[in-house]
């Protein structure tokens, strides 16, 4: 009788743990091969709804991809460097207007960080990890850096 709920308590908290894996594992692909084309050339001038979409193609497991996605293209300076924050900028589902966007594109010789942030409603909210996950408004963020150096075209 007292195996049941430790075992469901196991259950929920390994699904819960694995989802959050997955769909972090898929964000952090998505942002590594939207960079690669980037970054190789394949995408000479791309904007932010480019770039949006090509990483909601590649993690197609994130629910609501394009809603739940924010971006940020920050230029950074090598020879001054200062940290890109801690802090998560994510999509607040309260506001209904359009978030701004902190998008620079780089020039030549450039150093970018793409920053991806996606929100997530948990699978099984009442599980342990879903109830740790989550913050006051109920949803979980992750978040996705990648950067790259603008190569000089021809």
């Amino acid at each position: 009788m007292m195996v049941l709920p430790a075992a469901m308590f196991f259950f929920t908290a390994t699904y819960e743990s694995g989802m959050m894996g997955l769909r972090s594992v898929m964000l952090e692909r998505g942002v590594d091969v939207t960079v690669r084309q980037v970054r190789i050339g394949a995408l000479e001038s791309p904007t932010h709804a480019d770039l949006k979409q090509m990483i909601c193609d590649v993690a197609s497991i994130i629910p609501n991809c394009m809603e739940s996605v924010k971006l940020e293209m920050i230029r950074r300076d090598p020879r001054n460097w200062t940290p890109v924050s801690t802090e998560k900028d994510c999509v607040d589902r309260s506001d209904d207007s359009e978030p701004v966007v902190n998008w620079t594109i780089g020039g030549n010789n450039d150093l970018m960080v793409l920053r991806a942030c996606a929100i997530f409603d948990p699978v099984l909210p009442t599980s342990a990890v879903g109830a740790a996950a989550q913050d006051a408004s109920g949803i979980y963020a992750l978040v996705a850096t990648s950067s790259f150096v603008v190569e000089p075209y021809q």
